[in-house]
């Protein structure tokens, strides 16, 4: 299967970069310069990934990922000069699945693209008769990639979903951070608590009655996560 890769960036020569290197690895590439010529490419073409720069004209990244992830569940790599933390979480909340900073390696890039698509296309092809988990009330439906509580939709991220979605697959059974980490992002656990630990967070406020009292994602401390 050839994949499209959107590429948003204001900066000519990395999307000329960038260009090269993704078509060297066998990817279709489409280039905006900023948020709203990505929105646009999005209308005309079926893109399976979008590398996002956050600072850019007339609409930024941020504001960009929010309007995609009204209808669009596809995967988003950020890509900016900025190294601040809030920044890195700002872009992991609103519904970016991972973040690379400038100046960047392209074998790393190529290697997070990878990622992403794997798992993208993986959530994609779940059997009709494995798409529905039930829970107590939640309701994961693999097929079009919602979550229900009670009937009533919740949106999450698409990283949020797959936590969530490797917990339930996993029910009764204890997952650690690492675990958690290596399954869903697929890279070397270094450091990485607080990133989990952030998306359970989000996780718990949108499926939880009282977060602090959760019924379903539970914490075994000293351990890690489960659903019971």
């Amino acid at each position: 299967m050839m994949y499209n890769i959107l590429v948003a960036d204001d900066n000519g020569e990395i999307l000329e970069v960038l260009e090269i290197y993704l078509r060297e690895a066998g990817y279709n590439v489409y280039k905006a310069e900023d948020g709203l010529q990505a929105i646009d490419v999005l209308k005309l073409h079926k893109i399976h990934l979008i590398i996002m720069d956050i600072m850019m004209p007339k609409l930024d990244g941020i504001k960009t990922t929010l309007h995609i992830r009204e209808n669009n569940n596809i995967p988003i790599i950020f890509l900016s000069a900025k190294t601040e933390e809030y920044d890195k979480i700002e872009g992991l909340e609103i519904g970016g699945d991972d973040y690379i900073t400038k100046p960047f390696s392209p074998p790393e890039l190529l290697a997070r693209v990878k990622a992403q698509l794997r798992r993208y296309t993986k959530l994609n092809a779940e059997p009709l008769n494995q798409s529905r988990i039930d829970i107590r009330g939640l309701t994961i439906n693999q097929k079009n990639k919602t979550v229900e509580v009670n009937d009533e939709l919740i949106k999450l991220t698409p990283t949020e979903y797959k936590i969530l979605l490797l917990l339930a697959k996993n029910k009764g059974t204890v997952l650690s951070l690492q675990t958690i980490y290596e399954s869903v992002w697929r890279q070397p656990f270094l450091d990485s608590e607080s990133t989990v630990m952030f998306h359970i967070s989000k996780i718990r406020e949108k499926i939880e009655l009282d977060p602090k009292k959760p019924m379903y994602l539970k914490v075994v401390w000293g351990h890690g996560y489960m659903i019971e």
